[in-house]
């Protein structure tokens, strides 16, 4: 198994350009069920879980045509639903946690869709409770095998439009529940929608295909079913996640790096949240710009009391980010309360960052509170395993920065979601190997 070699405290200068935005490929992907057309999607990141994705559909019997890097075409027009009941596709499901926005497309389109529980990062419960009560509103008939763990929804006369209240603002629930009853028979209206932008990329690419959604931007969705969708072009968004990463990693290895073409009016309050953290960053035309950080000084709430950063809702802070804004605290000056509220297991990463000298309490399985160091103590070098993709950036990110070689193991956690982070981190100037 690939390891990372990281020589860290070097300083980095240069630009980035992020990626394509993984949260949304992942639904972007899903949605070429809906047609027989081709779409043709752009700007998709070259990482494990979106290539996994993308093999997965070519084994249902999509056609894949690749038009250049990041530029893929595909057309639906011999699915084999067949291959959803193999054992073959049990395993490959189960490895995916994106595989369960396939169900919605399917059961639109084929009156049928099955998936294994799905797997993805160790983070906690994830419930999928709000997908499959989704598609029981619209009309189809649930069933779930407890020894295979194989889950199925199946509407052989179709699905018809129903009013639903979602008991959790879930992204990847609306996205399904959007999917599915697009192709349904009448008006179905989503109340407590997720809004975030890769929802909201989700929805305009199901406009550009004839689907007749409004309400895009807000908690209520309204979808008036359509006959067929046809095929379209689509441009992923810059990954806002990645994004916030390379601004966490410029300010903790005290570097100089632009980011470019970032999509400003879509990062909502993320680059404020790093300036609360008392983080430097321009906006320069789409760019940002990051200085060189000798200090960075948390600020206190109005009242003076220990600044929070939690995690809620879009336009709320995303919770991918959580892990990254908790390492950088680690060199702030000042205090910080991390309260990661949707996953339990989440914060189980800083027993790492404690062994490399961050002073860190973890108060319980939800929240932390980081106490910076002022860059007067730097973290010393270690050797580490990356629980999920998030923790592995931010464990990343903490070697870059601390004095000595560190060792990170299982990267192909990181490499789900980063897409060739070493060569981009070396570009910059970085001291990484994979070996």
């Amino acid at each position: 198994m690939a390891v990372f070699k990281i020589e860290g405290g070097v300083r980095l200068k240069g630009e980035v350009v992020p990626q394509g935005a993984k949260n949304e490929a992942l639904q972007i992907l899903c949605a070429v069920l809906l047609t027989p057309e081709k779409v043709s999607i752009n700007n998709i990141p070259d990482i494990i879980d979106v290539n996994k994705l993308i093999t997965l559909l070519g084994n249902l019997g999509v056609k894949i045509q690749k038009n250049g890097q990041g530029s893929v075409t595909f057309q639906s027009d011999e699915v084999n639903v067949g291959y959803l009941e193999t054992e073959a596709f049990k395993k490959e499901g189960g490895s995916l946690r994106g595989s369960i926005m396939i169900v919605g497309p399917l059961l639109a389109r084929f009156g049928k869709g099955y998936i294994p529980k799905p797997g993805g990062d160790k983070i906690g419960r994830r419930r999928l409770d709000t997908h499959f009560e989704g598609f029981i509103n619209l009309g189809a008939k649930f069933r779930y095998n407890r020894e295979d763990h194989f889950y199925g929804v199946e509407a052989a006369d179709g699905l018809v439009g129903a009013d639903m209240l979602l008991d959790e603002a879930s992204v990847t629930g609306t996205a399904n529940i959007v999917m599915a009853a697009v192709l349904a028979k009448g008006t179905t209206t989503v109340y407590n929608a997720a809004c975030e932008p890769y929802l909201q990329q989700l929805c305009k690419m199901l406009n550009s295909m004839g689907a007749k959604i409004t309400g895009v931007g807000s908690n209520l969705l309204t979808i008036e079913g359509v006959e067929k969708l046809g095929g379209c072009e689509h441009r992923i968004l810059p990954d806002m996640i990645e994004i916030g990463s390379w601004i966490g990693l410029a300010a903790m290895t005290r570097s100089e790096i632009t980011i470019k073409n970032v999509s400003w009016e879509n990062l909502g309050v993320i680059p404020n949240t790093f300036r609360k953290l008392g983080i430097t960053l321009e906006k320069r035309g789409d760019d940002i710009y990051i200085p060189t950080h000798e200090s960075y000084q948390i600020k206190t709430d109005i009242d003076g009391s220990i600044l929070t950063v939690a995690d809620a809702p879009w336009p709320g802070f995303t919770p991918d980010l959580l892990s990254i804004i908790l390492v950088v605290a680690t060199q702030a000056n000042g205090d910080v309360l991390i309260h990661q509220k949707m996953f339990e297991s989440r914060l189980f990463f800083v027993d790492k960052l404690i062994d490399m000298g961050a002073k860190i309490m973890l108060c319980d399985p939800h929240r932390a509170v980081v106490m910076g160091h002022d860059f007067k103590s730097v973290l010393k070098a270690t050797t580490m395993s990356s629980p999920d993709i998030r923790a592995g950036i931010s464990l990343l990110i903490a070697a870059l920065s601390a004095k000595g070689t560190s060792i990170i193991q299982n990267i192909e956690q990181i490499d789900r979601g980063y897409e060739r982070i070493d060569e981009r981190l070396r570009a910059l100037g970085a001291k990484i190997t994979r070996e």
